[in-house]
Parts: C-alpha cells; structure tokens; sequence
C-alpha cells in the first residue's frame, strides 16, 4: 500500500547485512541532494541502537538519523524514526515510539504488536511525504531475512508503502561479496527484485582495478548494474551507531604531552558518540577500556552511559575495576561519570519498580549521591553554566538528557547551572551533577558536553595544567568543530566520486 496521493520520490537503501554502511551512504546521498537544492529527508522505519539523540521536543531517536537529517540541512523529528529499539538484555529491548518509551519488551511480544507499530510507521512517514520533495529511506539488516519476511516493518514494507527504488549496498571488507550479493538478490520475490535499480560494492581497500573482472562477473550474474565500488575512506569522523573499531582504540599510545583518556568499555555503553570531539583532538590520545590493564597511564577514566546500568555495574565489579579506579584517583587521576556512569559513582542505585532488575545495589562510591530509576524518562536538550571550578567557560554549555534515573546530590558540590527556562520540577535550584571537594571526581546527566568547543578546551586545559603543560586555544577546540561538520562534505565528495550518481538522480526525478 503507498501513500494515498504522494508525489514524493523515494530510494532505498538496503543491505545484504548489517553494518555494511546503510546509514552513511544514506547520510551522503542526503547531502549530495541538499547540496543541489533539494528538499530531501531520511527516514528509518525502526533502529535498533545504543546511540541516540535529542530532538528539540524532546523526542529520541537514533543518532544515525540525526546524522541523516544535518546532512540534509534540517532538523532531526521522531518522524524520520518512529521506532527505536534499545537493547536491554540479549532478547529484551526498550521500545521507543515517536520518541517515547513505549514499553520493554521481548521479540516475540513486538512482533505480536505489529499491525499497531506499522500505522504509527505509515503516519510518520506520510508527513515526511507531505513536507519534502524526496526521502532517502534507510533498511535495517538484510534485505532478505526470509523468516522474519511476515513480521518486517523496515524493509519491504516500507518500499512498498514508499513506493521506493532500491539500491542494495554490500560489504566487500567482510569477505564473501559474491555470495552476500547474489543469494540476497535469489531470495528477493521477484516483485521486490524489479525495485533494485543496482548494486554498491562498499570499503573496497587496495587498487580497485584488481576488482573490475569482479564487477563484470557481479552484472553477467545478476543482469544488474554495479553502480560503484566504494573505497574505503580512513580516518572519516562521523557518527556511527553500529560498532566500535574495539582493536585500534584499545591500541592507542597514551604519551606525556597529551592529555591521556581512557573510556571504559561497558557490555552495554550507550551514546559512545559522546567521546568522538574529544578524540579528534590533537593533543588528546582516547583509548577505549576493556579491562582494568587498560587504564594505566590514564590522567582521566570516564564511564559512560549505558542502557542497562546494574549490569554494567556488575560488570565492572566482577571485572576488577573499581581497585583500579581508586587506585587512578588516588595518584591523582580525574574520574568521570556520564550519565549512567555517574550513577554507578554514586552510593547505591534503588530500582523499585524493576525498570531493570528490582532491589537495590551498592555504588562505587566515590560521589555523594544516590539514584532511584524511576518512569517516565527524561529526554530534553538543555543548556547550562559550568561549574566546575579551573575549567574556563566561554558561554552555556548545550547537551542532552536521556534517562530513567532521579540522582539526588548530598553534600558534594554541583558541576553545573541548567538555565532558568529548562528546570525540572522538583530542582527548583537548577543546579545538576556533583563533584568531589577538589573537583577531581565529577558526573553528569549531561551527554554531548565534549562537543561543545569551549567547554571542552577549558576542561582539557585544565588537565594540561595538572600535567605542567601550557593551555592550548580555543580557537583550536573550534578547528576541530569546523573539520567535523566538513566530514560530511567530504563523505558525500567521496560518494559522489565513485559512485555513478547519473543513475540514481534520475529517481528523484520521477524516471
């Protein structure tokens, strides 16, 4: 069924998996149309992510579809993502609908609710439809999932309601992208075949001459063009939800004239993008943690958000971090918590309405504060004052709160000011986070503050301090803001390089 009336062209773009880099193709060709004056959005039907985003109603979405949506030139909604699925355990998600928590679930029981989450896809994408002129829909996993085909609400049935032509994206890094091509296509109903238009051969690596007998073996078999074979584009910084590169993070060289980051490494760490501004800094060296070895030379640890936080703090308990994380304080390290991780750093967590596992579990310890998880779940962007004392603020600070928690703060000292217009009921101060007395151990609801220049050049000035090294400028911190937002430029320059973008245009246009 497709939309009633709807003039609005529509590509898709699925895979022969996941993690073949649906999301950035989709971000590229975003820009690529913004690029030539064309109202154009993106639209995912259902994600399934640990990194999500704000939107200005305080809706949550996947933070691909943020990405998605920059490209594009406008501003993220929930209807570019009406669905995201958070992953609690291994067969238990937390359902987000149009930007609410709807429930918690397991596979079975969303699938039963089908019929129900289909409408709500149908209406969002239908406004989508009414107020642009084109939509560049992502798919999610394979495009052929045979046993799933009855319960599907990201692939086909969105390219039927879409009316959409479909580009099918392969990963030639993982080995295999003969069989990934030609048996996804094989298993396709033929009417869901007739909608590919061809295919995308993505992170080609070594001279892509060696792969041209490929390229004509790929067409004779599947009587369908090869429409690029995309290289892969090293050190590209933008946000990706899907994976962490485990093995070149964890092998990062901390030095004595850098400032020295390690992030704990947590089962279920959420909204990693946090870290991505402060990596891309040149005097910071950012190493992903996965084991109390990992910490040495560290001058800060952070621990980040996470989906399911008594588990990933009976992970760190049973790990051995937390004789680490004394141990690093108390040589005078910096100790960091975000917002899950700020919980952990408190007294104890008390979760009586079992949002995740009931009871009550004793904290690390290192911050005066208490948390109870509690219903409904706060989702707001917020702008705030630092109040971290040494680290020199050049304006508010500007993030995003996503969580189930209530921390309550004793007597240790808050790190910010939430602006008058955005405090919560029951905070009449306004005051948020807390701080050890000498300022060292600190945490925050806040994610997104390291993507804010100027706090996060007076925060690593500040631990350049401590080192003996001399402050670096602000206007560097703002250099790299200004090379990030040029990475999607220079994602969709690469896209429209090697990719014939002659044959997917003419879709847009109605041919």
């Amino acid at each position: 069924m497709t939309i009633s009336g709807a003039r609005v062209k529509a590509l898709a773009i699925l895979g022969t998996g996941s993690d073949v880099g649906k999301s950035l193709i989709v971000a590229g060709l975003c820009r690529l149309l913004s690029r030539k004056g064309v109202r154009v959005a993106p639209f995912k039907a259902q994600n399934m992510a640990l990194n999500s985003f704000v939107t200005l109603d305080g809706g949550e979405i996947g933070r691909a579809q943020a990405l998605q949506a920059q490209a594009c030139g406008i501003e993220p909604t929930v209807d570019m993502n009406p669905i995201l699925l958070k992953p609690e355990s291994d067969s238990r998600s937390q359902v987000v609908v149009k930007g609410k928590v709807y429930e918690a679930l397991d596979s079975l029981a969303y699938f039963e609710r089908k019929e129900t989450l289909f409408n709500i896809v149908r209406d969002c994408y239908a406004r989508l439809a009414r107020e642009y002129e084109c939509v560049v829909i992502e798919g999610a996993g394979s495009a052929a999932e045979i046993n799933l085909r009855d319960r599907d609400m990201v692939n086909w049935p969105v390219v039927e309601l879409a009316d959409a032509s479909v580009v099918l994206v392969a990963d030639i890094d993982r080995g295999g992208v003969f069989a990934q091509i030609i048996w996804t296509l094989d298993l396709l109903a033929p009417h869901e075949h007739q909608r590919v238009r061809g295919v995308i051969v993505n992170k080609f690596r070594g001279d892509r001459r060696l792969f041209e007998d490929g390229v004509r073996m790929l067409e004779a078999r599947t009587e369908l063009p090869v429409l690029g074979v995309l290289p892969y584009l090293r050190d590209l910084r933008l946000d990706q939800e899907d994976s962490l590169d485990l093995a070149c993070s964890r092998s990062v060289q901390f030095k004595p004239d850098l400032a020295n980051v390690a992030v704990v490494l947590l089962p279920r760490m959420s909204n990693f993008t946090d870290f991505n501004a402060l990596a891309a800094e040149k005097d910071v060296a950012l190493r992903f943690a996965a084991s109390p070895d990992d910490l040495r030379g560290a001058d800060v640890v952070i621990l980040p958000g996470s989906k399911n936080t008594l588990e990933d703090l009976d992970y760190l308990v049973t790990s051995g971090f937390p004789g680490a994380l004394e141990s690093h304080v108390l040589r005078g390290g910096e100790l960091v918590g975000i917002c899950g991780g700020y919980q952990m750093l408190g007294q104890e967590i008390a979760d009586p309405k079992g949002l995740e596992r009931g009871g009550t579990s004793i904290g690390l310890g290192f911050l005066d504060v208490t948390t109870e998880l509690d219903a409904p779940k706060i989702c707001r962007q917020v702008r705030a004052t630092s109040l971290l004392h040494s680290v020199e603020h050049l304006g508010p600070v500007r993030g995003y709160e996503i969580h189930m928690g209530r921390t309550s703060r004793g007597i240790a000292n808050p790190c910010f000011q939430i602006e008058a217009s955005e405090i919560l009921e029951g905070n009449e101060r306004g005051d948020e986070g807390a701080a050890s007395e000498n300022g060292r151990v600190w945490g925050t609801s806040i994610h997104g503050l390291f993507d804010q220049a100027g706090f996060r050049r007076g925060w690593l000035n500040r631990i350049r301090g401590r080192k003996g090294l001399s402050p670096v400028s602000t206007r560097e911190s703002e250099l790299v803001a200004t090379q990030l937002r040029a990475e999607l430029d220079r994602w969709a320059d690469h896209l429209e390089r090697y990719v014939n973008m002659a044959a997917i245009y003419p879709v847009f246009e109605g041919q």
